[in-house]
């Protein structure tokens, strides 16, 4: 009998999916004086179908949750990675992310700006992803392929529509092609981690320059440099869509959150532990130019914003969030605590300059949060440009050689 329902799972399968047509036939037959066995006889339902007609739909309910996964360098985290993942995760049910060893990148693509532990803490704190597996390769081999399907239960393998090519030419994803298990999404215009690069480089080459005219050059450069088209649509992507319950303790946290990384997840982490829901305040281009000079900050205000709307963490952001915590903020959002973090690019106030969080403090919901991680945004700044030295010279290193390679070989032909 089991077996005569096993054979026949197809046939319910279609009257799950087209009850209009089932309750049709039921009604034809009725009328055609069939008695509701005779199908039974037939073979077409099984004679103890109507028992067990609930327990069908029960299992159709509960299918099997389709489980997606993506990998990546995840070095320099922003939105276009936040956005790929977003649209990774709205491929399947559940999302896994392989984040590539430290070895891997280095032999690919060169060394990372930042550490395994750090690209883990950014990628586990994006909102839609649910499991994370550390240290993954760079090409996808057969061998690990078969680990993604049989221990992990992955259904697809996503990437973007950019090509991915190994170094020797051949494409990183062939072998998840050729399985049929491949699935692709739209790559992010305008922004990648080289154009961040680019942009920290240029803005620190342009500092060292004459300051007269700075601030206008730096704001020139970095629209040159910025393709960044915002929407409203990618914000509500992003947002979560809820707002506070009506007894709900609400927390602010503000800051420029500029190049995203680990130090933000953590720190917007505990605050999140604090309470029920975190409101998070950014500060406009202008307040973070003129706390941290030039060429900060090098992400735009609404690249900030998607940044920090992708972490898992976050609930709501005042995009432009004023320098100083007021009492209306605080009345207008309810906001039960004020918290700041104890590593920040400065924590001292300059001359004639009042006391940001003054307000929360005199009114006792203001607390400072120790932070978990040392990192700052010039901390990151400061190994991108000591990456790029270290490439510039190893570079003249590798031409000084070849020309000495050459010149001795001129020699050895003439003599």
């Amino acid at each position: 009998m089991a077996m005569e329902y096993e054979s026949n799972y197809w046939i319910w399968d279609w009257l799950y999916s087209s009850p209009h047509l089932f309750g049709g036939l039921m009604v034809t037959a009725a009328l055609l004086g069939f008695s509701t066995s005779y199908f039974g006889g037939v073979g077409v339902f099984p004679s103890y179908g109507w028992s067990n007609f609930g327990i069908f739909l029960k299992k159709k309910r509960e299918r099997k949750r389709i489980r997606v996964y993506m990998d990546g360098c995840f070095d320099l985290m922003h939105y276009g990675h936040a956005n790929a993942l977003r649209q990774a995760k709205a491929l399947g049910d559940e999302l896994v992310v392989g984040v590539v060893s430290d070895e891997e990148i280095v032999a690919n693509k060169g060394p990372p700006v930042l550490s395994m532990e750090e690209r883990l803490a950014l990628v586990s704190g994006l909102k839609w992803v649910d499991q994370v597996i550390a240290n993954a390769p760079y090409a996808i081999t057969e061998k690990f392929m078969n680990t993604l399907f049989n221990e992990h239960k992955i259904d697809y393998i996503i990437h973007g529509d950019d090509p991915c090519l190994l170094p020797d030419g051949t494409d990183a994803y062939a072998l998840a092609k050729k399985a049929g298990r491949y699935k692709q999404i739209k790559r992010t215009e305008g922004v990648s981690s080289t154009d961040i690069v680019g942009r920290i480089l240029s803005s620190m080459k342009d500092n060292k320059s004459s300051e007269g005219d700075s601030f206008k050059r730096q704001q020139s450069q970095r629209g040159q440099l910025s393709q960044f088209l915002p929407t409203s649509q990618r914000i509500v992507q992003f947002s979560n869509g809820k707002g506070p319950g009506p007894n709900a303790r609400i927390v602010y946290i503000d800051g420029a959150f500029d190049l995203f990384h680990a130090g933000h997840v953590e720190i917007l982490k505990k605050a999140r532990q604090l309470g029920d829901f975190l409101l998070v305040g950014i500060h406009t281009d202008n307040i973070v130019s003129e706390q941290r000079g030039m060429p900060y900050p090098v992400m735009h205000l609404l690249e900030r914003t998607l940044s920090v709307l992708a972490c898992r963490y976050v609930d709501e952001v005042i995009i432009g969030a004023p320098w100083g915590v007021t009492k209306d903020m605080i009345t207008t959002f309810n906001i039960s605590l004020v918290v700041h973090g104890t590593i920040a690019e400065s924590c001292t106030l300059l001359p004639g300059e009042t006391d940001p969080y003054a307000v929360p403090n005199s009114i006792g919901i203001f607390r400072m949060l120790e932070s978990p991680k040392s990192i700052t945004t010039s901390s990151v700044a400061q190994r991108i440009v000591a990456n790029h030295e270290a490439y510039m010279k190893r570079n003249a290193k590798k031409t000084q050689s070849e020309k000495k390679y050459y010149e001795e070989k001129a020699y050895v032909a003439g003599d």
